[in-house]
Parts: C-alpha cells; sequence; structure tokens
C-alpha cells in the first residue's frame, strides 16, 4: 500500500480548519451566553451553533480524507 500524497495533504489541511472551527464555535457560543441582554444574542447564538456543528462534521470529514489517503479508499 502507497500513501496518496496528495489526499494527504488536503486531509491535513482540512483538519487545519478542524481546529480553526473547533476554537471559533465555543468562543462565539460564550460570547453570547455573556451578553444574553443584547439585541443580537440569538443571532450570534444560531452562528456559534453552526460553527461547533461544522466543526464536528469537519472533524469526521477530515479524519476520513486522511484514513483514505493512508490506506486506501474502499472499491
Amino acid at each position: 500500500m502507497k500513501t496518496n500524497r496528495d489526499l494527504l495533504i488536503k486531509g491535513v489541511k482540512r483538519l487545519a480548519w478542524t481546529l480553526a472551527l473547533m476554537f471559533s464555535g465555543p468562543v462565539v457560543l460564550y460570547q453570547a451566553f455573556r451578553n444574553q441582554d443584547h439585541p443580537w444574542y440569538m443571532p450570534v447564538l444560531v452562528i456559534g451553533c453552526l460553527l461547533a456543528i461544522g466543526a464536528v462534521g469537519m472533524g469526521f470529514y477530515s479524519i476520513k480524507t486522511l484514513v483514505d489517503a493512508l490506506f486506501g479508499r474502499k472499491k
């Protein structure tokens, strides 16, 4: 088995985006919960939830890409 180098690089880039989402989601949620009386509370809360859900989804997707790069795709 040979490692697919291009797919491995793509997986590492996606993992970097996942890491960015993993930090930005909780920060936005924290700011939303700190300012519950602000008129922008609900939009910021929704954005924070979407970022957190996106982090989980991108995590699975990036790890799948890394595994495909290392072990090959199923046929």
